[in-house]
């Protein structure tokens, strides 16, 4: 497929800038692929679409404040520091974006709040990439603890308004616990304890996978052919106990439902010969968009993208093009919300 098959006009104020006052009553839209039915809920009816048996695998990787504020050393110049990755605990090394990149060269220092953090550039990645590496002494726990302490919730740029306080609570699933992503599996943002405790009533198991979302899943497409796509890798952990719960609900033909983008393309990442899930823990590149076969997955929970995104091209490979097109239209004109605080879709 074509980068253009996926244009939309989005009208202003379709995207959310803030997230509804409680989590479970976003708008739902669900999605009968078999018949072409759409029905419009609110995320709390999701617990009606599944029964005894059933799986829900969510993404339990969680957001660290990303971003920091610091000073160049000696002009005192005002750098905004993104932590991408960590390359290496023990020498405290990051993969990391700078703005503005063209003030910021190997050998520079860096000092954040009051010079509790100190950083040194080390090496020139990408235009905007540089590896730096912090100046610390602490235990590894004091470090996280002055990066969670001196960071900010690292809300996307299309989200049009400064970080506030309740960013770092709301942008952050109710369920997270391994840190490492840079943002949040959004369509799990929706869940609380009480729906997932229905959910639990009716016998349906909630099982996790962890994938630590980087920046590149949001990152333009700027090729046409999408074959020419290449997607950053991101760090994904796939445990024994979720592999079993997922393999016997596909054995017993039940009903498995992957929260979010990220939790799919961890599940399709990992597949067996014989079209089961394999525990695992890897880099994955896959990038999914029509036409594709998918192995593990028959449903699927997921918020509303932009147009052209590679969130769009692969919820549209699951629903089937047309129909995911056809949905987005109808999202425009029912008002529904997009982006990362706006509503969901439930595909099945």
């Amino acid at each position: 497929m074509k980068l253009s098959a996926f244009k939309l006009e989005l009208p202003e104020g379709k995207i959310a800038n803030y997230p509804v006052e409680n989590r479970d009553e976003s708008k739902l839209m669900v999605l009968h692929k078999a018949t072409g039915l759409i029905e419009h809920k609110m995320f709390k009816d999701i617990v009606d679409y599944f029964d005894d048996g059933d799986v829900i695998v969510n993404n339990d990787t969680k957001v660290f404040p990303a971003r920091l504020y610091g000073q160049k050393e000696k002009t005192g110049a005002q750098i905004e520091v993104f932590l991408l990755r960590e390359l290496n605990a023990e020498m405290h090394l990051w993969d990391v974006l700078v703005d503005p990149a063209r003030k910021i060269r190997v050998g520079n220092k860096l000092y954040f709040g009051e010079g509790e953090l100190v950083a040194e550039v080390i090496d020139n990645t990408t235009s905007r990439g540089r590896t730096i590496r912090f100046l610390y002494d602490g235990t590894d726990e004091e470090f996280y603890k002055t990066i969670d302490t001196l960071g900010e919730t690292p809300l996307p740029r299309t989200i049009p308004r400064e970080t506030e306080p309740e960013d770092r609570e709301r942008f952050q699933t109710i369920y997270a616990k391994n840190i490492g992503a840079v943002a949040a599996p959004v369509a799990g943002l929706h869940f609380t304890h009480q729906v997932l405790k229905r959910l639990e009533i009716k016998g349906v198991d909630v099982t996790p996978v962890t994938l630590h979302i980087g920046l590149g899943t949001f990152r333009q497409v700027d090729v046409e052919d999408l074959t020419k796509h290449k997607m950053d890798s991101e760090n994904y952990t796939i445990l024994e106990p979720t592999a079993e719960i997922v393999n016997r609900a596909l054995d017993n033909k039940k009903r498995v439902c992957a929260i979010g983008t990220t939790s799919m393309r961890a599940l399709e990442s990992s597949v067996s010969a014989s079209d089961r899930l394999k525990a695992n823990s890897a880099w994955t590149d896959k990038f999914i968009f029509p036409p594709y076969e998918f192995k593990i997955c028959n449903a699927l929970v997921t918020n509303f993208h932009l147009p052209e995104s590679t969130l769009l091209m692969q919820a549209a490979a699951f629903a089937g093009y047309d129909l995911m097109m056809k949905a987005y239209q109808v999202a425009i004109k029912e008002d529904y919300r997009f982006f990362s605080y706006g509503d969901a879709m439930l595909i099945i």
